[in-house]
């Protein structure tokens, strides 16, 4: 062992008791595990804003490095918002603003808030006329509550007369007055009046809210009247956001953004006005960060739009639905400036688009990650960052002994000569080993072990085989599984394609 900030660093597998001792990386890329050029290659396209094209098979670490990367940008630098547009509604403005723009409107917008008080400390004539105090007994309830919890009087009715004004038609006219009130809350929004501070008089007003009473001096007047002004408008990529989004390409609403059906046209008065229908893609939310695509080449035609939003680091929000009401709404040169970390497996290679591709390589890199990795010292230990790494991102299961990691190893060894022909190597096909420790983990805890031990990972080994293995053990192959678990009348309705299927080709079903 060596030490590092009073802290002793194990340096083989040998030197730790439980994955307790084994530190967790801080940085996210020096947590991927075996994939050292792939690391390097993320560090540079973080640095310079490169796109990848990760080409391998399932849980080796594509999606693990795209995020990876995105924590390694500067946090994002604009907001993005859609103005209406008063003379064209269909056609809403865009405003796409800094970030020390958008702070210093913070800072004027909590200055409009104003500051909030009990209702008690309000003058008692404001109280009243907001509905908060009894002129009648002086009690504070809330303004929902249109009689006074105390004396049962009619709030706004007492502090409109109030006791001993010997008005010789109260009680006629009461009953009158209360069904007015009822209609809604006692007591009026907002009350303006005067004040001194500093010896200047100046304009505040008092408004409801909720429990409490808000003040707006002039100032906050001031500003919000100024905010009132000012058109509409909508934050569809706000300034505080991940830079990292993962895009399925399940539909083109959710890739490049689409505007909400109205039913009722954009009429300004009974529905919503086009601007607060636009809905951004995934290529506009992942404007300064990373867009991750995991399978790209399932995306079909879509990966043209994808082309286009990269060459020109902008895309239209439009309407996609011909039947929509937005349809006919547009917004031009939506900011899309984000880096592409594409993934792929081998097999697939040929069907990701070939100018995608050129645009990739011309800017940024294409990279086939490993699927196994030398079996050395350091990476046995890497392999047990990995145990370690796994334990605590699960968090229900228990740490495990120096003996569970170094059976892990053992099956890491297995699998690299088993699946990719690997002597001497270790396995970087760790999805599947980090399925394996957690389920060895929850046999720990229903033992209620405080550790996972060597036991119950080899017991985890015959829980966690591939159903296939499961299959040809039972059954004695894939084939023979299939032609006992297929009922007799599933045999009679696919009678060709199991007549085919079958082995021997005895007929029907075969099962001559």
């Amino acid at each position: 062992m060596h030490a590092v900030a009073g802290r002793k660093v194990p340096l083989s597998v040998e030197e730790i008791e439980t994955t307790r001792d084994l530190a967790i990386p801080s940085d996210p890329l020096e947590r991927i595990v075996g994939q050292e050029r792939a690391v390097e290659t993320a560090r540079i396209a973080a640095f310079q804003r490169r796109h990848l094209l990760l080409v391998g098979p399932p849980g080796i670490g594509k999606s693990m490095t795209a995020q990876a990367l995105a924590l390694h940008l500067e946090r994002p630098q604009q907001e993005v918002r859609v103005v209406h547009n008063p003379e064209l509604p269909e056609r809403p403005s865009l405003d796409v603003v800094g970030r020390a723009d958008v702070l210093k409107e913070r800072e004027s917008a909590q200055a409009s808030e104003g500051e909030l008080i009990a209702p008690e400390k309000a003058p008692n004539s404001v109280a009243e006329r907001l509905g908060y105090r009894c002129a009648r007994c002086g009690f504070y309830s809330l303004p929902s509550e249109r009689r006074c919890p105390s004396c049962g009087t009619l709030k706004q009715l007492s502090a409109a007369e109030p006791s001993g004004s010997g008005n010789p038609f109260r009680d006629l006219v009461g009953g009158i007055l209360e069904m007015t009130v009822n209609a809604g809350e006692g007591g009026t929004e907002s009350v303006r009046t005067t004040r001194l501070k500093n010896g200047v008089e100046e304009v505040v007003a008092y408004e409801r809210a909720g429990e409490q009473i808000m003040i707006l001096d002039q100032r906050a007047l001031e500003n919000r009247r100024r905010q009132q002004k000012e058109s509409p408008r909508k934050v569809i990529v706000k300034l505080d956001r991940i830079p990292f989004v993962m895009a399925t390409g399940a539909s083109e609403t959710e890739l490049l953004g689409d505007v909400r059906h109205d039913p009722y046209g954009g009429h300004p008065q009974l529905g919503s006005l086009p601007y607060d229908r636009v809905v951004p893609g995934a290529i506009h939310e992942a404007h300064e960060g990373v867009l991750f695509i995991d399978e790209i080449s399932h995306l079909g035609h879509l990966q043209r739009f994808i082309l286009t939003a990269m060459q020109e680091k902008r895309f239209p929000i439009s309407g996609r639905n011909p039947q929509s009401a937005g349809a006919s709404v547009r917004v031009d040169n939506v900011p899309c400036d984000f880096i592409l970390v594409a993934a792929c497996n081998i097999q697939d290679l040929q069907h990701v688009l070939s100018p995608l591709r050129s645009r990739i390589a011309g800017g940024g890199y294409e990279l086939l990650l490993d699927t196994s990795m030398p079996d050395t010292p350091r990476n046995r230990l890497k392999l047990a960052q990995f145990c370690a790494q796994e334990i605590v991102g699960d968090g229900r299961i228990p740490h495990a002994t120096r003996a569970t990691v170094e059976e892990m190893i053992k099956e890491a060894r297995r699998r690299a000569e088993k699946i990719d022909g690997a002597h001497r190597a270790l396995t970087l096909r760790l999805r599947e080993m980090g399925g394996l420790l957690r389920t060895a983990g929850d046999l720990a805890t229903i033992e209620r072990s405080e550790l996972i031990e060597e036991k119950h990972l080899l017991e985890a080994l015959k829980r966690a085989r591939p159903i296939e293995e499961q299959i040809r053990e039972r059954y004695g192959s894939f084939q023979g599984g299939i032609r006992s678990d297929v009922t007799e009348a599933q045999r009679q309705q696919a009678g060709y394609y199991l007549w085919n299927e079958h082995e021997g080709g005895h007929g029907p079903g075969g099962y001559g």
